[in-house]
């Protein structure tokens, strides 16, 4: 089930690291209809989408009180505590991430510093569908609220009784969403993005989703709203060395496995006595799994690498970029430096990928698809934008005003020098 592929030559490498790739050929043009419909019909187009996608008849999309206050009672004390435990994680890990910036003098009486505002007004979408993802809900709407985003609206599709599971509600509730809508999908998107009578519009979107969520937040992009990154299906890649322990890694691989048909589960190791094991493992635990189904098929996407050395091994690793990385070797932490193509680090035998996923304290939002080779995860700064400020004295424009005359010139900018030039001869 997971092939072997025992030291492939790196000119073979980008092609034996390729992602699963869906036809897309018509997904664009059906996304950009939905969008259309959306910009242009607001929450009656929303109403028909959820109708003909999700099965379902939604009258009101907006989360009521009532159906906060049940959601409590549904939820049990045990996942409740959960829960709170994971926020209290996540809120210590990202509120370290506020810092206030110094202003420095470049010059004498030039003063430059910079300042963190929070977005006002964000959109997160977090998926329901096979798996209510409520943790992804705490990754996003915690560092919101530290950022101190005054609208915080977040989307869900609904289920078939036009419900939202109630730990999403309650999670919502924790963490201080402000508006909570039952729509799903590229609609949802649409309707964050443009706004409709219901659903506001706002700055930025958060959040995973399917085929039809990402293209729709990649689309809205043209229309100048802000999107977390590009993000695909789920990935974990695990490098691995003679110290691991097969059982642990054969249910890594599974765990990200069992997240949809087209995630991705890498194991790259130096041993191939491991190798043969986690083959072994992977089977044996997939028979006891409640969505072993879905596992099965992303495991025809997945692959273990057997490489000369962990030099190489480190080398692949950078290559393929994964969302997830865990090193399952001695010397963990001097192995990790060398990485520089990652999304989340998990360290040693002890730490599994799923800890992150739920409540260590660090966001599971993450790059995809490659994308870890120039994208960060979602953190606190990812709800804020930078303002530079400056600030010249008299003799600090004296200081650096022949310079910028100069600058200017050589341009051909005779305005951006006058405006230099005229505050020089006021004197």
């Amino acid at each position: 089930m997971l092939p072997l592929y025992e030291y492939p030559e790196k000119k073979a490498w980008k092609r034996l690291l390729l992602r699963p790739v869906l036809d897309n050929s018509s997904l664009e043009a059906s996304v950009s209809n939905i969008l259309k419909e959306v910009k242009q019909n607001g929450d009656e187009a929303v109403k028909r989408f959820a109708s003909m996608f999700d099965k379902v008849t939604i009258n009101n999309s907006k989360v009521s009180d009532e159906e906060f206050n049940e959601a409590g009672f549904l939820v049990s004390d045990e996942l409740q505590n959960a829960i709170r435990q994971a926020k209290a994680n996540i809120e210590k890990f990202h509120s370290a991430q506020l810092n206030t910036e110094e202003r420095v003098e470049t010059m004498p009486g030039i003063q430059c510093w910079r300042k963190s505002v929070a977005i006002e007004k964000v959109g997160l979408y977090v998926p329901g569908g096979t798996a209510p993802l409520f943790s992804t809900l705490l990754m996003l709407g915690i560092p919101a609220r530290i950022a101190g985003c005054k609208e915080v609206i977040l989307c869900s599709p609904p289920n078939k009784e036009g419900k939202l599971h109630p730990a999403i509600l309650f999670a919502a509730k924790l963490v201080g969403v402000t508006q909570v809508f039952k729509a799903g999908g590229a609609q949802a998107i649409g309707a964050m993005a443009f706004g409709t009578a219901t659903i506001p519009k706002v700055y930025k979107i958060f959040g995973p989703g399917n085929q039809y969520v990402t293209c729709a937040k990649q689309l809205v992009q043209k229309d100048g709203i802000a999107i977390d990154m590009p993000a695909g299906p789920s990935e974990v890649a695990v490098l691995a060395d003679e110290t691991a322990n097969a059982g642990f890694v054969a249910a890594d691989l599974l765990s990200q496995a069992e997240h949809g048909n087209d995630s991705q589960s890498i194991l790259v190791t130096t041993s191939e006595a491991l190798a043969t094991e986690v083959k072994v493992e992977v089977e044996r635990q997939l028979t006891a799994l409640p969505r072993k189904d879905i596992a099965i098929i992303a495991l025809q996407n997945s692959k273990i690498f057997l490489v000369k050395n962990i030099t190489e091994g480190i080398e692949l690793i950078n290559e393929y970029a994964p969302e997830h990385l865990i090193v399952s070797c001695n010397n963990d932490e001097e192995i990790a430096g060398k990485i520089v193509n990652a999304g989340s680090i998990f360290l040693g035998n002890y730490s599994p990928e799923s800890v992150g996923d739920y409540a260590s304290g660090t966001n599971h939002t993450l790059p995809t698809n490659g994308y870890a080779k120039a994208y960060s995860g979602v953190s606190v700064d990812s709800f804020v934008k930078k303002i530079t400020f400056q600030k010249l004295s008299k003799k600090g424009l004296q200081e650096i005003g022949k310079t910028v005359e100069l600058l200017a010139e050589a341009e051909g900018l005779q305005a951006h020098k006058n405006a230099v030039t005229i505050r020089l001869m006021g004197e």
